[in-house]
């Protein structure tokens, strides 16, 4: 059956008006704010500005636009919605037995370590990494610089304190990345919370930065970004590689999530794989 001419009028024109209406708010938020999440993928940024819109009880972007612009507190909702905060300790732990076989060996050959991890949402993967280095014996030569967006993911981050249910998937994960010791040894419980052994934070560093604004900040032997990219546009994604590339040292290694890749990226030809069927790989020009 067809769609009467004026109905799918209609329907396109609620759709340009919505597109529109993003557009608005996103330059609004960089112009107040100074967040750029414009060269973020559309179809991603339409899913969490619905959900957002969901939890404001508004009916339209631009009714969200004036909360945003005109309440603190609804706009710090609107950067923690915005912000993805999906995490575990050794997710994916495959990726983390790779990096401890073949990106352990290569890192004893540094005097120093340095190490950072991009998007670290609520701190599991930096302190996955500061378990690993401390049971290979490398924690004490090495540092984490661990950055997000959104300053609200880095206190909870800098808390070290995790809801005790999430506890037995995160021990499942640590004896398959191939934890040495009892994952319990790393926290202690206390009523429905674990708390990390304070001394996993000693070399890590949580701060702000931007990858869509920031420049490089420092070189690095290592260079963490996972599951981050896949929420840019191809145009954010060459410019974060870009400044992946200034920031890691000749033969450094960079790590990716498994839905990303440098397959069709400008810099595809700087790198090679460091193992077979695993996003590490070593930068070689």
């Amino acid at each position: 059956m067809a769609v009467p001419v004026k109905s799918r009028s209609r329907s396109v024109d609620a759709e340009n008006i919505e597109s529109i209406e993003l557009d608005l708010l996103l330059d609004a938020v960089f112009r107040l704010y100074g967040y750029d999440f414009r060269d973020y993928a559309k179809t991603s940024m339409r899913r969490r500005v619905a959900n957002i819109m969901k939890k404001e009880e508004v009916n339209t972007i631009s009714a969200l636009q004036d909360r945003v612009l005109h309440d603190p507190r609804s706009w710090d909702r609107f950067l923690d919605g915005l912000s993805v905060n999906v995490s575990a300790m050794f997710r994916d732990p495959g990726f983390f037995l790779a990096f401890r076989q073949h990106a352990i060996p290569v890192l004893r050959t540094y005097p120093f370590i340095r190490i950072w991890q991009a998007g670290c949402s609520l701190g599991e993967e930096a302190y996955s990494l500061a378990i690993m280095l401390e049971e290979e014996g490398l924690y004490d030569r090495s540092l984490i610089y661990a950055t997000d967006i959104n300053e609200v993911s880095l206190r909870q981050a800098r808390e070290a304190i995790y809801p005790a249910e999430l506890m037995q998937k995160y021990t499942q994960n640590y004896v398959q990345a191939g934890g040495q010791r009892s994952f319990s040894e790393y926290y202690t419980a206390r009523y429905d919370f674990a708390i990390l052994r304070p001394t996993l934070q000693r070399n890590i560093v949580f701060s702000q930065h931007n990858l869509v604004s920031d420049a490089p900040f420092n070189e690095f032997n290592v260079i963490l970004c996972r599951n981050v990219m896949i929420y840019f546009n191809r145009g954010l994604q060459e410019r974060t590689h870009n400044l992946f590339h200034e920031s890691l040292a000749m033969f450094g290694i960079l790590g990716l999530g498994s839905r990303e890749s440098l397959r069709f990226m400008p810099h595809e030809h700087m790198y090679e794989p460091l193992v077979p069927g695993e996003k590490l790989y070593r930068r070689v020009v």
